[in-house]
């Protein structure tokens, strides 16, 4: 994976859900065109290094990033050992919808397109949020997720969707398959060849990251000009 520097632009942030606060870490560069919230997958966080290097791609392409933890620091650890957490779709969709609604709210996020880049239970939570905000949402993006986790939300869902599979994940092609019949408006099935799960293959991660990069400068950029018409 290649190396990279620590950003300066990038800054803590806790965002108020319920009893708890998610901490994260956001990022905006100058003339941002638009913002990528992560959902990380299960025993993921923001400090993971494949998904900081994601989120550097696409700072260097002028979106504005924030890797959020959907789990508070004592639900991480009863997660490690029940597995319960990272499964509970409807909560992490919550607190996703919570963190799209912060966002609206920021006085230098409020007017950016929002993308969201799920991963593995975490692609499943994207769809919902995005279901539950059609108009916020302009753009998804699923990494060896699973899609199929989101359930009756697929149908619901008006964001152009990209998902994202390694070519010898098995399981999750079959899953993501199922989940992109279900769903009615765009969406793409892209298979990385030689790639697993994680994508730890050289040079998978970074196809994952600009196959990422380019569909949310596309789509955000089309919803941020369709709102400058209004």
């Amino acid at each position: 994976m290649p190396a990279y520097d620590d950003d300066n632009l990038e800054r803590t942030i806790s965002i108020p859900a319920g009893r708890v606060g998610l901490e994260g870490t956001l990022g905006i560069p100058a003339e941002a065109t638009g913002i990528v919230l992560f959902a990380h997958g299960s025993g993921s966080s923001r400090f993971s290094p494949r998904n900081r290097f994601v989120a550097r791609v696409f700072r260097d392409a002028g979106l504005a990033t924030l890797l959020l933890d959907l789990l508070s620091r004592s639900e991480e650890e009863v997660d490690e050992i029940t597995r319960h957490h990272r499964f509970d779709i409807p909560m992490l969709a919550d607190r996703l919808v919570v963190a799209i609604d912060w966002l609206s709210g920021q006085r230098a996020t409020r007017e950016l397109p929002i993308g969201l880049f799920g991963a593995s239970t975490g692609g499943g939570a994207a769809l919902v949020a995005a279901a539950a905000r059609p108009s916020r949402v302009n753009a998804v993006v699923s990494r060896g997720g699973r899609p199929d986790l989101a359930g009756d939300s697929l149908s619901l869902v008006r964001a152009p969707t990209l998902l994202i599979v390694g070519g010898l994940d098995d399981v999750v092609i079959s899953l993501n398959e199922n989940a992109r019949d279900a769903m009615r408006g765009e969406v793409r099935l892209e298979i990385v060849p030689g790639a697993t799960h994680l994508f730890e293959e050289p040079g998978t991660l970074e196809q994952v990251a600009e196959s990422a990069r380019d569909w949310f400068l596309l789509h955000l950029k089309q919803a941020a000009r369709t709102h400058a018409s209004y």
